[in-house]
């Protein structure tokens, strides 16, 4: 419970309500445009897919590792320095990125950059929902959640228009201004609120469950280049289960613990935990990995690569809202189904992606991955509390939180082993086919695909300028992307069987 707050003025929270409206348009922006800036990026400071692959990673890992410490901080030390803090955080590690000669520094600070995105976010619904009430409060969250979809759905275009007319460093400073001016024009109206009866900080499972999580990752990204039996991925994956099993043990044994492991024994709220891990594979990962296949595959230019995939991003701006309106007349769980079977047929439709392909013959299967996830999008939230006692609804919220910035950061990495592993081994078998001898092992060829801009990019290695391996070479990533569109439509409808079994009756918990 929040301490007692002193009336404000109606204008006053509006502008509230503008300023962490505007902070909503942010957290998409700095997760889907630095994914389109990679191939600039590596051109510019070098790299290979794998370390390139962490200016996503370490966002989403350190976002989704720190959702529920930030909530708890907030609690203790206030929303409000909360969320001025994780404001402070993106200012200077934007301009810092955007300053950076190493890549290495970028993606440290990148993790540094996801940890104000998590202070940010907790500290944003937090500090909204003191301001408004009833009816007032759920327009005001609606505004919110449109202003999220506005970043989800236009922030890659405008990335890639700033990417190619200024270069990848200004999409960092643009972040910067817009972060600048949500601190000098909103936080001197958003009033105080701290929570005098919060528990503390569990400092042990967050330091585990980060571990955990890092340790994984990076197991799943070495995997392509080591080989998956190799000493140091068995290493890592048996450090992520050894740490895996000190968290359990730890938060069984806190009296706070930010896991509440009996939340586990509702079956439903396990499928919901689904959910998010679910649209993390077949919308998040796609919104990261196709402008990398327009731009090292098709030639396009970044700005391009952003408005190719609008047919994506776009109806996050409108179905969400329209599930909701639904819901009221059909089961969330039927909704949800409905939408991961539109979503896998899309995703199936993708298979057919050409390496000479036109924008227009991929408009409509984006559109349905796009409309297919933005059904169980706008229901996952409240599915989440709803699916548990209502005494155990905040830990809930906390969890599914975690469980969807997490569930995406993995989907990014696993999408990105297997794109490197399937195009290596195409790469592999078309040149045996083809009688051909590489100029460089195959897996390290796959590993340079979509690292640097500019079309038909292995052929920017001074070794491969054979048109021949070029054309080889596009073709074994394009013939990878088949595989995983066809894995993920499968996933997809799994997806759609589990949300019509165990979601689809009424929620019986009290």
């Amino acid at each position: 419970m929040s301490k007692t707050q002193i009336p404000v003025a109606t204008g006053d929270r509006y502008k509230v309500l503008a300023a962490i409206c505007v902070c909503a348009t942010i957290i998409p922006l700095v997760f889907t445009g630095p994914a389109i800036s990679i191939p600039a990026v590596g051109h510019d400071l070098g790299g290979d897919h794998s370390s390139l692959s962490w200016i996503v990673n370490a966002y989403a890992i350190a976002f989704g590792s720190c959702v529920m410490a930030a909530g708890a901080i907030g609690d203790q030390i206030g929303r409000k320095r909360c969320f001025m803090v994780g404001i402070w955080i993106f200012i200077t590690m934007s301009l810092l990125i955007g300053l950076t000669p190493n890549l290495l520094l970028l993606n440290l600070m990148r993790a540094a950059e996801g940890v104000g995105g998590a202070l940010v976010l907790t500290s944003a619904t937090s500090l909204l929902a003191q301001e408004f009430e009833g009816a007032e409060r759920t327009r005001a969250f609606s505004f919110l959640g449109t202003a999220f979809g506005v970043g989800l759905a236009f922030g890659p275009m405008a990335s890639g228009f700033m990417i190619e007319r200024l270069g990848w460093r200004s999409l960092y400073f643009a972040i910067a201004l817009i972060a600048a001016l949500v601190l000098v024009l909103g936080t001197r109206r958003i009033r105080e609120s701290r929570d005098p009866e919060a528990k503390g900080i569990d400092w042990p499972g967050t330091v585990l469950f980060t571990a955990a999580l890092v340790s994984l990752t990076f197991s799943i990204a070495r995997g392509p280049q080591d080989g998956w039996t190799s000493l140091r991925v068995l290493s890592l994956l048996g450090s992520t289960l050894f740490l895996l099993g000190a968290f359990i043990v730890v938060e069984r044994r806190r009296q706070y613990p930010m896991l509440d492991l009996l939340l586990f024994r509702y079956p439903r709220f396990i499928g919901v935990q689904l959910l998010p891990v679910a649209t993390g594979f077949s919308f998040i990962a796609l919104i990261v990995y196709v402008p990398i296949w327009f731009i090292a595959v098709q030639g396009r230019d970044a700005f391009t690569a952003g408005l190719a995939i609008v047919p994506l991003t776009a109806p996050m701006l409108v179905v969400p809202l329209l599930a909701g309106c639904a819901a009221r007349y059909v089961s969330p769980g039927l909704l949800s189904g409905v939408g991961f079977l539109i979503s896998a047929l899309g995703t199936w439709l993708l298979t057919r992606l050409s390496a000479d392909g036109g924008l227009w013959s991929m408009a409509l299967p984006m559109l349905l991955v796009g409309i297919g996830n933005g059904l169980p999008w706008g229901l996952m939230d409240a599915l989440s509390v709803s699916v548990v006692p209502k005494a155990r609804a905040g830990m809930a919220a906390g969890i599914f939180t975690t469980m969807r910035v997490t569930g995406e950061a993995l989907a990014i990495t696993i999408i990105g082993a297997m794109l490197m592993s399937l195009t290596a081994a195409n790469l592999h078998a078309a040149a045996e086919v083809a009688s051909l001898t590489l100029p460089k092992n195959a897996t390290a060829m796959a590993n340079q695909m979509g690292a640097s801009a500019g079309h038909g990019t292995v052929s920017n290695t001074d070794s491969m300028g054979d048109g021949i391996i070029i054309e080889l070479a596009n073709h074994a990533y394009t013939s990878a992307f088949h595989s995983i569109f066809a894995v993920l439509a499968i996933l997809a409808a799994l997806t759609a069987v589990v949300c019509l079994v165990t979601l689809r009756q009424p929620d019986a918990t009290s």
